[in-house]
């Protein structure tokens, strides 16, 4: 296994694009890790005193580089050997913020109330690092719970560019609060190589992001890539998949959040059939009887929904 470090810059980062020709910064082998470096950018307003950016970030807005979606997002990382029909697993060893203060905004047509909350209204958050609390400035403070809300692997060809904001079959913008420390996201492979993307780090965030943001900030992940070898076949991987430590996830994405949820039933009904040789019906049932589904967000134009079994009630 050899470790290697990803710093953001403007020669490592796609702006807010996924696509199959964008041609990786990093390959590794199945079985490395990634000390993945990543900035969040606050717009072109400048923070209030006492907030700084990061380097990094000054560099790659200077670079004017090309841009669709929000997220500035680092890699890709390209895994030897992965083609298509592979599954990926990227196991999240560590994330570590990586400043002192993040933000969450609220923008004109965004957000799930778009028509009650009109005005661009952006917060900037004090982090205490060493506490690992968030000190909001109407006054609580929260704990972080960090991950990245962009995670994924360059989309199928024939999509040419795609935007970071939507969450897609090659994962992208889950923003799945559980993706945190520990746990393990598995996607499909639809290039060689998978190309993976990693942004969008948030140091909490409740379910469904309902403004749009979460608290968005620069985080280092700690990334182990471990790829398998036609493990992207059968309808139980058809979605993005996780596990947490105490849990295993399936997971829909539509505009429609009745069939995200539909979507990410039928995929833990899949899951659950193919682990313990239950049937169909009897998965269903067993869904409605020990599965909590979520609504992972509801802001990115393609809704999500997480459905969660917790490990040890089945398997």
């Amino acid at each position: 296994m050899t470790i290697h470090h990803l710093a953001a810059t403007p020669e490592t980062v796609s702006f807010g694009i996924f696509a199959a020709d964008i041609p990786p910064v990093l390959t590794i082998t199945s079985g490395d890790t990634v000390m993945v470096e990543t900035v969040s950018d606050c717009g072109d307003e400048v923070p209030e005193t006492g907030f700084t950016l990061a380097p990094a970030l000054v560099a790659i807005r200077a670079a004017k580089l090309p841009q669709i979606g929000p997220h500035i997002l680092t890699g890709p990382i390209a895994v030897a050997g992965a083609m298509p029909g592979d599954k990926l697993e990227i196991r999240i060893d560590a994330i570590a913020p990586a400043a002192d203060w993040g933000w969450c905004g609220v923008f004109p047509t965004l957000g799930t109330l778009p028509a009650e909350y009109v005005h661009w209204n952006v917060s900037y958050i004090r982090v205490d690092q060493p506490a690992r609390m968030a000190r909001l400035p109407w006054g609580p403070a929260l704990p972080l719970s960090p991950f990245f809300g962009v995670i994924g692997v360059a989309p199928a060809p024939e999509f040419e560019s795609l935007s970071s904001k939507e969450p897609r079959r090659h994962g992208g913008n889950l923003d799945n609060k559980e993706l945190v420390a520990g746990s393990s996201l598995f996607l499909p492979v639809f290039v060689p190589g998978a190309n993976v993307l990693v942004g969008d780090g948030h140091g909490c965030q409740g379910d469904g992001e309902v403004c749009v943001t979460a608290l968005e900030m620069d985080l280092t992940g700690t990334l182990t890539f471990i790829l398998h070898k036609g493990g992207a076949g059968g309808s139980q991987a058809a979605q993005p998949r996780a596990e947490t430590p105490t849990h295993f996830l399936s997971m829909g994405m539509h505009e429609s959040l009745d069939e995200a949820m539909r979507i990410a039933l039928r995929e833990m009904i899949a899951f659950i059939a193919a682990r313990t040789g239950m049937t169909e019906i009897e998965a269903y049932k067993t869904c409605s009887l020990a599965v909590d589904f979520h609504v992972t967000q509801t802001v990115n134009g393609e809704k999500g929904v997480h459905g969660m079994l917790r490990k040890g009630l089945l398997f």
